[in-house]
């Protein structure tokens, strides 16, 4: 195989569910002096030939070349047959069943593939996703290829041809976003372990010639749950095939992270992301082959615990054993035993400091404060824009976010600049000014009254009005600052907004749906109001008392600002909507526990 040599790829700056750990027994394994281990219930890789059987007795009865749809799926459809195929534990093991299917698959794939090697999945003509696609495409036809059957020539030499002219593609692609590239790598490196081809490796190292970034916090550029799975997988792949073991070092890193990012559920954090997966729901379970492979790989305890601990989650047979049997058949260090796991920690205090994310968590309770938007504030994918800066769980009571909103010239809700730690306390802080603009300088005036386009000062609106030249005037201003202090058991909020007289605030919070809420008085559209005392929410047996009220105004619609009313969109989630409200000068302070 080809290898690359490089000094360095790296641009760098500078760990539950708690009621598993009591099932957390291992037995070792002979030697007795190993250090592998095994978990009691059962042997994983039996588990996975059984899944994915499951799933291979479902395609046979869906697959029809008449009716099938291209997609992304049809890759993962191809791999579950072909591994079922060639393992021997299987039921389907050299079944000619599972050989026209794979014809049939193989045939829609042809189809599929435009002049220049490349499919349209979501975007059009598209290398990424074409790369995307040859992931368990390639692990697939990796297995195929070490079979030999005389039955499975024809579809051998027709995936070939078709990856063959993906990787013409691929040589010469370009991409939309940052992972693409690693996706890319990834796919060609598949590519030159089946197909050895100079132009493969010499496509990587330009990609890697841009250097992977990762900050002091362990974040890629995405700050994207959802994309890191991909960066770290693509990363791994690079490092066994193409044998650069720097190619680890960052995956390392996010894992340790993401880790920390775990609610006692298993779901990570996502506030913090610069992509779609800011609002959404994405488990720790999806990360599990990353850290089963490096704990084995580098006999990381640390790792070994996470993943035995993943293995008990929620979702861990439909997300792992169910679609993931090729993989443990490609990359056969998968199927070794795990090292002796360390339980990861329960109770913890982490600050992160390039992202601006504070994560406490003791046991089943945990807290989520955020002030790391991207500044200039713009609403893009792309763009760290979430106003939900505070979140807190108690077992399954689950509090989804706080926001914080003032009817201040339809600037909509609180962006902190930051977290800034004074002691105990964590705070966030912004302020705002809204001028008025006089005319311009005599200088700056045209004939024609035609002045550039350009956008407020304050980042509210565009007109063709030349604004960054012009004088301002009647300036007014808001200071919105929200302090975090958690003691004896309380997690307490203090907001103080403070400047211009008179601003409604609105303090909104929103728990997960399905709960119980008393305490609070009903307003419209099934919310509620905290007008005073304590509020509690109870979600099975957990509870999470909030409070005291604050009631000054009932004005609780459009909490957005204008930077959404003007494409009529709005930022409600689904969930149980409580309200405090008050006028500034304004200062409460809401307890949660």
């Amino acid at each position: 195989m080809n290898k690359i040599k490089r000094n360095t790829f790296l641009k760098m700056g500078g760990l539950a569910m708690l009621s598993p750990l009591t099932n957390f027994f291992l037995v070792e394994e002979a030697p007795a002096n190993s250090k592998k281990n095994v978990l009691l219930k059962d042997d994983i890789f039996k588990r996975l030939v059984t899944a994915n059987d499951r799933q291979v007795a479902k395609l046979l009865q869906i697959i029809n070349l008449n009716n099938l749809s291209f997609s992304r799926k049809i890759g993962y459809n191809f791999a579950a047959l072909a591994a079922s195929y060639c393992s021997p534990g299987s039921r389907f093991h050299h079944s000619p069943v599972i050989v026209s299917k794979l014809l049939q698959l193989t045939t829609l794939l042809e189809k599929a593939q435009s002049a220049d090697g490349t499919v349209n999945i979501g975007n059009l003509e598209s290398p990424p996703d074409t790369a995307f696609l040859l992931e368990p495409l390639a692990a697939a036809a990796y297995l195929l290829s070490k079979e030999g059957a005389a039955g499975l020539k024809n579809i051998n030499t027709r995936i070939k041809n078709f990856m063959l002219k993906s990787g013409d593609a691929l040589i010469v692609g370009g991409i939309h976003t940052p992972n693409h590239r690693w996706v890319i790598c990834s796919a060609l490196a598949h590519l030159n372990m089946l197909y050895p081809n100079p132009k493969y490796i010499g496509r990587i190292e330009e990609w890697l010639g841009e250097n992977i970034f990762m900050d002091t916090d362990g974040q890629y550029p995405e700050r994207s749950r959802n994309y890191s799975i991909v960066e770290n997988n693509s990363l791994i792949t690079m490092g066994r095939l193409l044998n650069m073991p720097s190619l680890f070092d960052p995956v390392r890193k996010n894992l340790e992270m993401t880790y920390y990012l775990m609610e006692p559920n298993g779901e990570l954090v996502t506030t913090d992301s610069r992509r779609q997966d800011q609002y959404e729901s994405i488990s720790i379970v999806a990360s599990y082959l990353h850290y089963r492979y490096l704990a084995i790989k580098d006999n990381d305890s640390n790792f070994a615990g996470i993943a035995k601990l993943i293995e008990q989650m929620k979702g861990f047979d439909e997300m792992i054993l169910d679609k993931y049997l090729f993989h443990f058949l490609e990359n056969t260090l998968l199927q070794e035993p795990l090292p002796v796991g360390i339980p990861p920690p329960v109770n913890y205090e982490k600050l992160f400091t390039a992202t601006n994310l504070l994560r406490i968590r003791k046991g089943k309770t945990s807290v989520t404060l955020f002030g790391g938007v991207d500044w200039p504030l713009i609403i893009a994918s792309g763009r760290s824009n979430s106003p939900n800066f505070f979140s807190f769980r108690k077992g399954n009571a689950i509090l989804k976010y706080v926001r914080l909103s003032a009817d201040f010239f339809s600037m909509g809700y609180f962006y902190s600049e930051g977290i800034k730690k004074e002691r105990n306390q964590y705070t966030l802080h912004k302020n705002l000014a809204i001028p008025y603009y006089q005319p311009l300088p005599r200088s700056m005036r045209n004939s024609r009254g035609d002045y550039k386009l350009s956008p407020s000062v304050d980042g509210r609106f565009w007109n063709k009005m030349d604004f960054e030249n012009r004088p301002v005037s009647n300036i007014k201003k808001l200071e919105t600052t929200v302090s975090f202090e958690a003691v004896n058991g309380k997690n307490d909020l203090t907001f103080q907004v403070k400047g211009q007289v008179g601003v409604p605030v609105t303090i909104e919070l929103c728990f997960l749906a399905g709960g119980k809420l008393t305490g609070v008085s009903q307003a419209h559209d099934n919310n509620c109001f905290l007008e005073k005392g304590f509020g509690k929410y109870e979600f099975g047996a957990d509870t999470i008392h909030f409070g005291p009220g604050a009631i000054t105004h009932q004005s609780i619609n459009e909490l957005e600002g204008e930077r959404y009313s003007t494409h009529f969109g709005n930022l409600r989630t689904k969930g149980m909507y409580v309200y405090l409200t008050g006028v500034t000068p304004f200062t409460h302070k809401l307890s949660f526990s």
